[in-house]
């Protein structure tokens, strides 16, 4: 049985300690943390070269995901990687690599009262994931408080004007991937909780993954991840314990607008190499992100499991897609710990 911990929501003596700058993509300096390898002053356009490290979480028109830089087509995995991620964004305009058309299969934009959320499949050797690659986890803070990437910085105006979310969470693999960024509040560390580094994400991000479908939607906020309450008992799972709990009920969304596909015109074929040398960014220009709306509006309950039929068991002993089923790449060394009657997590 995982352990019985009582654990409060507050958590503002962590917010406030952890984070004492907070940036806009208009002030925000060439690196935000020391031995970041990419840049936080990114321009606008894009280059297929940029080294930019800011994120954006608007829409399944307008998401980015992180992925590594350069690729010999092995030795790039998100594990091998993951301190020097850089961002690749659906939507023209940010500075940053476009994702190229095509490798989205599927995506599923979510806002709730308390963090913006894209889940789905794709083809991620398009962004430098060799194939076979398990994936791993990517946060604003690492094992030394840096993030991975070093310098990685959210932003998003989903909640009115656009702000940086200081906590965040996206899991990568070759095939799946799932992004959450937390509104600031004293429960936002739980809500976007990334100590649960093997766990993949259809346990830390129960939601809606299915294949060919494309749509935003508006959700309910769910349970935070690994924290059980039943009555007047909370219980929380620490990662590694013998016996594993299964994911949080997926929570309901409405409102859902569908499209047919989301792109925004670039291919493949700029991809650098790991011999390109490539660095720095750029204000080079291209198609703006483009997509075709199916002109439906829907309901929908969340499916908790993706359109994906082969499966593997992880070491915590739970079932998930085969894509997340490694997910040994240390995505850093993560602690958790109960100080002073609140959750610290370093």
């Amino acid at each position: 049985m995982f352990s019985l911990v009582a654990v409060p929501l507050l958590l503002s003596a962590y917010t406030s300690a952890q984070y004492t700058a907070t940036y806009l993509p208009s002030n925000a300096p060439p690196t935000s943390e020391q031995d970041q390898s990419g840049t936080n002053q990114c321009g606008s356009g894009h280059s297929q070269t940029s080294m930019c490290q800011n994120v954006y979480i608007n829409s399944v028109q307008d998401f980015c995901l992180w992925a590594p830089p350069s690729t010999d087509g092995t030795n790039s995995t998100i594990g091998e990687t993951e301190r020097i991620e850089v961002a690749w964004c659906m939507k023209d305009g940010y500075g940053t690599r476009l994702i190229p058309d095509g490798t989205i299969k599927g995506a599923h934009f979510v806002q709730t009262p308390d963090y913006v959320q894209v889940t789905g499949f794709g083809d991620f050797t398009k962004m430098n994931i060799p194939a076979g690659d398990q994936g791993g986890e990517l946060d604003p803070h690492g094992a030394d408080g840096n993030g991975n990437p070093i310098g990685g910085l959210v932003f998003g105006s989903s909640f009115g004007q656009l702000q940086q979310y200081h906590e965040w969470t996206n899991y990568m693999a070759v095939d799946q991937f799932c992004i959450r960024a937390c509104k600031d509040s004293p429960n936002a560390p739980l809500l976007c909780n990334h100590i649960y580094d093997v766990m993949g994400c259809n346990w830390n991000m129960p939601g809606n993954y299915d294949l060919g479908v494309f749509e935003n939607c508006v959700g309910d906020t769910g349970p935070a991840m690994g924290i059980y309450v039943e009555g007047n008992t909370t219980s929380t799972f620490q990662q590694g314990q013998p016996v594993t709990p299964p994911a949080q009920p997926a929570p309901s969304s409405s409102q859902c607008s569908s499209f047919s596909t989301i792109q925004n015109g670039q291919t493949a074929a700029a991809l650098p190499s790991a011999s390109s040398g490539s660095s720095g960014t750029t204000t080079s220009t291209g198609s703006g992100s483009r997509m075709t709306s199916t002109g439906s509006s829907r309901n929908t309950s969340p499916t908790g499991s993706p359109s994906a039929t082969t499966t593997a068991k992880s070491s915590a002993g739970h079932v998930v897609p085969t894509s997340m089923g490694g997910m040994f790449a240390v995505a850093g060394a993560m602690i958790l710990g109960l100080v002073g009657g609140a959750v610290f997590v370093l």
